[in-house]
């Protein structure tokens, strides 16, 4: 199979119907035991795009990373977050739309049109939403934000491993890996964990 990569195309049909500020929006954070899920929202400019964008998990942990400063620098970025208390308060899938909704209202420069990853758009924008499945694959904007969406959230993970040190955060950013599984049976739940999901929740219900 062939892998083709993220393009513009979807922002170019986007402008040439007259919309002007095209945001990519991503989130990472869905599955991980513990921690906020980050959102990240971008606008592009089409004369200097940054190379080498595509979706953040077929990309080196330090291709992410120097791709994070050239696309903060370049484009029109915002990152915002949904709390492990807005998860257990909303569910997950209510809580990624709600950092995707802070993204884009965060934004210095207002979107009119976004290009969304996954199925279903966020409720609460008053704009034109275009879902996109696998859109980090698909559309450099999206890729950009995936990219911005991970990082900063691995970065945020390895600050949340410094106090918590049992779990491995800093290397699974909080998703149920073995190591995880083991520090979670030895030293319990922290107050970074969703008690909501069902690993946590059984934990606790059998304690």
């Amino acid at each position: 199979m062939i892998k083709i990569a993220p393009d513009f195309s979807y922002e170019s049909a986007a402008h040439k119907r007259g919309f002007r500020h095209v945001a990519g929006v991503d989130e990472v954070g869905r599955g991980p035991l513990a921690g906020p899920v980050v959102a990240a929202a971008v606008i592009l400019n089409p004369d200097d795009i940054p190379d080498g964008l595509n979706d953040s998990k077929t990309l080196t942990a330090k291709r992410r990373e120097a791709l994070f400063d050239e696309i903060r620098a370049r484009a029109v970025v915002c990152i915002a977050e949904a709390t492990v208390a807005e998860i257990e308060a909303v569910n997950i899938l209510q809580a990624s739309h709600l950092a995707m909704l802070r993204a884009v209202r965060g934004l210095a420069v207002g979107a009119d049109y976004a290009l969304i990853d996954g199925k279903q758009v966020p409720n609460g924008l008053t704009f034109p939403l275009e879902p996109l499945v696998k859109g980090d694959a698909r559309s450099l904007s999206i890729a950009a934000a995936s990219i911005v969406a991970k990082v900063w959230r691995d970065r945020l993970m390895v600050d949340l491993a410094q106090q918590h040190p049992h779990y491995g955060w800093e290397r699974n950013a909080g998703y149920p890996t073995a190591e995880h599984k083991a520090g979670l049976k030895c030293h319990g739940v922290s107050p970074h964990h969703r008690r909501t999901f069902r690993p946590i929740h059984n934990i606790l219900w059998q304690g």
